[in-house]
């Protein structure tokens, strides 16, 4: 019954099949839709003579949706042509964005059973959003094999491509966990885990890695929560107090932490079209053109077609070791790949372990006469950068291009320069 929806309502056409008894039905419902709905966010509803709900759908734009049945075109298809002949009326509402609108209409297809959405109400196969209860730190999944216990459900929905855009988009609100980690709380060797891609542009808390309590966390779900429940309106007013509180009381990194959620939330209906939220799950690029911008933002002399990059780990607390990892022309080189046991730094210490493992690197290539990379890429912000810069220094080497890449601010410092990339 997905009927493509135009920009803007068309004139109703009355299908030759339709029956004389539907026929003032369908041009009733035809000037509702058109005078009534609005080209915005939300749910409509169809009813049969009864008053009850008999199909509910999501709509980015609840005039085209809803007045897309009333199209000769889409009142011929079988399906719509005997919803259609069972209609009596036809309703909306509204909904503050398509993330609400998606959640609406789940919330309304469990609680009213409408019969033409029976394939949704039935096939198990359709996507869930499921919250974890028993853990210390609950995850956030969307799965097609929900448990029966141990977990808050929400669906099913209809659509997993929408589903995965509007959990992007309360991840980047709510900062909840999504991975399949068994974290503990008060387990201190989590306190050495080093936590995802995600942590460092902050969409995640990272509890992996101990930075937020239980407690907080909890808060955190328990406002995703009452957003999923319907509690949109009451959940702001509840975080502004709470702001105002803090902002009191001088706890001015909660308040902060607050008023960024609290506007998050404001906006999502600029921010609600799932379809520029969803990101796909596989993709192309070609890396040699990622290399030639790599040229331009870096203001290199030639491409560049060899890049090595540096990381550093701490295992357990007490061990520190180096990852190198090289490409060539875009493509990773694994027989280069080398890993650093690091000697003489004592704890942790990002500064001198990048120190020494660039000079042990770098000395070696030298003696060797091997050639430099074009690209030195360290993880990490202008302190790794300048710790790099002085052990080329204190060798005596002339260094390949040398940058660092500090993720969570998104930006990318290069050797020589003052102002960073952003």
């Amino acid at each position: 019954m997905d009927v493509p929806a135009p920009d803007q309502p068309l004139e109703p056409e009355i299908p030759a099949a339709l029956p004389k008894s539907q026929v003032e039905f369908f041009l009733r419902a035809a000037e509702k839709v058109r005078t009534t709905f609005p080209d915005s966010p939300g749910v409509y509803l169809f009813q049969d003579k009864l008053g009850r709900v008999i199909y509910v759908g999501k709509a980015k734009s609840l005039k085209a949706r809803a007045g897309s049945y009333f199209l000769k075109a889409a009142a011929e298809d079988s399906r719509t042509c005997q919803l259609v002949l069972e209609a009596h009326d036809v309703d909306f509402l509204a909904a503050d964005s398509e993330v609400d609108a998606l959640l609406m209409e789940a919330r309304l297809v469990k609680d009213t059973q409408p019969k033409f959405n029976r394939d949704l109400r039935d096939d198990k196969s359709f996507p869930y959003l499921q919250i974890t209860t028993h853990e210390d730190f609950p995850r956030i999944e969307i799965t097609r094999t929900p448990r029966t216990s141990g977990v808050k459900l929400y669906g099913p929905f209809a659509n997993v491509s929408s589903l995965r855009g509007a959990l992007q988009v309360l991840q980047r609100v709510f900062k909840f966990r999504t991975c399949p980690l068994d974290i503990e709380d008060g387990d201190e060797r989590w306190r050495w885990f080093r936590p995802c891609l995600l942590a460092s542009i902050r969409q995640c808390t990272a509890p992996c890695n101990l930075r937020i309590s239980k407690e907080e966390y909890r808060k955190d779900i328990a406002r995703l929560r009452k957003f999923l429940d319907g509690g949109r309106k009451p959940l702001l007013a509840e975080m502004k107090a709470e702001m105002q509180e803090a902002a009191v009381n001088r706890r001015f990194e909660q308040a902060a932490k607050l008023r960024d959620e609290i506007k998050m939330l404001e906006s999502l209906e600029d921010r609600g079209d799932l379809d520029k939220h969803e990101q796909p799950e596989v993709f192309y690029q070609d890396p040699k053109k990622g290399l030639a911008g790599l040229k331009k933002v870096l203001d290199l002399p030639t491409q560049p077609r060899t890049i090595e990059g540096v990381d550093i780990a701490h295992l357990g607390g007490n061990e520190t070791v180096a990852s190198l990892v090289q490409f060539i022309d875009g493509l990773p080189f694994k027989p280069h790949y080398r890993r650093f046991k690091i000697r003489s730094v004592a704890g942790v210490d990002d500064f001198a372990s990048i120190h020494e493992v660039i000079a042990r690197r770098f000395q070696r290539l030298h003696d060797e006469s091997e050639i430099f990379p074009d690209i030195l890429l360290i993880d990490g912000g202008k302190g790794q950068l300048s710790s790099g810069m002085a052990a080329f220094h204190e060798l005596g080497i002339t260094p390949p291009t040398v940058i660092s890449l500090a993720k969570r601010e998104e930006e990318i410092f290069v050797m020589g320069a003052d102002e960073p990339l952003r």
